[in-house]
């Protein structure tokens, strides 16, 4: 057998194995009921992100007036 055949024969048996057990875990892991805060923490990243623009820009804007003579 040549390489090629070799790795195929892996790749078709146990590679597969692999990459399904790798799907199970990642399917397991995301729905197991104690990753829910760390779900809730991501689902809450965007509003936090645009309320610390927003504070960061009335920051600039208030600097900005009290720097004009």
């Amino acid at each position: 057998m040549d390489t090629y055949s070799i790795l195929r024969q892996f790749a078709d048996s146990w590679g597969l194995l692999g990459m399904f057990l790798v799907f199970l875990w990642v399917v397991l892991r995301v729905f197991l009921p104690g990753r829910r805060a760390a779900h809730e923490n991501a689902a809450g990243i965007t509003e936090r992100a645009s309320d610390d623009l927003e504070e960061h820009l009335k920051k600039l804007k208030s600097t900005d007036e009290e720097a004009r003579p």
